[in-house]
């Protein structure tokens, strides 16, 4: 029986429709599970009914695709060490603000592309502008997540980059498995939509996922199911 996370709510109300979001628990998900196909079809198949959407988050797709580093095997530039002083750092997550970060995001987009964000953010940040950097450097960069105590382990030391191909890789997996598909970012600044199968009504999934129904500790439920109630 799925059952929501711990302090969420199963279902949301969007537009006057109701949504159940269910959790699924699965493996701890690493480099040696390639094939995520397999993963849902194991975990999630048997749960699936007509016109239910499954979506993942986009940390699970980027540890099955050798994405995920340990903190300490990550060499921070002077520039990542110089620029990462300048971060505003939340309460809410660690973004670019440690230097493995900061340096994962530079070899994501470049360094052309980090100073101009940085720039942009410097500009902008007297005005009460917030997420400037996160526009100008770009989906990969925003996607970086750092390691955390609250994470499960051993990925509370480990730094992630964004999932590779995610577009492309939603429609594959959606095409073997026979639903739509969908990889998600939930970080900082709200919902993202990394990479959707055809026929998924994006926006409506940012929606009916803004509190994030997955979670980002020890739940281990790195997959859901997005059903309609009627």
């Amino acid at each position: 029986m799925l059952a929501p996370n711990k302090g969420k709510n199963l279902t949301i109300v969007v537009g006057g429709v109701r949504y159940a979001r269910y959790p699924v628990k699965t493996c701890l998900i690493t480099p040696e599970h390639k094939d995520l196909t397999a993963i849902i079809k194991q975990y999630v198949g048997a749960h699936l009914l007509p016109g239910d959407i499954i979506f993942m988050g986009e940390k699970a797709v980027s540890v099955s695709q050798g994405r995920s580093y340990h903190k300490d095997s990550i060499k921070p530039s002077w520039l990542a060490r110089f620029l990462v002083r300048f971060v505003t750092k939340t309460p809410i997550g660690i973004g670019i603000s440690s230097a493995p970060t900061m340096q994962l995001a530079i070899e994501e987009v470049g360094v052309p592309r980090i100073l101009l964000a940085s720039l942009a953010a410097a500009v902008s940040k007297p005005f009460g502008v917030k997420g400037v950097f996160y526009l100008v450097a770009g989906e990969q960069a925003r996607s970086i997540d750092g390691a955390a105590d609250y994470v499960i382990p051993p990925y509370n030391n480990y730094v992630s980059k964004g999932p590779k191909d995610a577009q492309r890789m939603a429609q594959s997996i959606s095409d073997k498995i026979g639903f739509p598909f969908t990889i998600v970012d939930v970080c900082d600044f709200g919902v993202h939509i990394m990479g959707a199968s055809s026929g998924v009504d994006k926006k409506l999934l940012e929606k009916v996922l803004r509190d994030n129904p997955l979670c980002q500790t020890n739940e281990q439920t790195p997959v859901g199911i997005l059903r309609k109630i009627t």
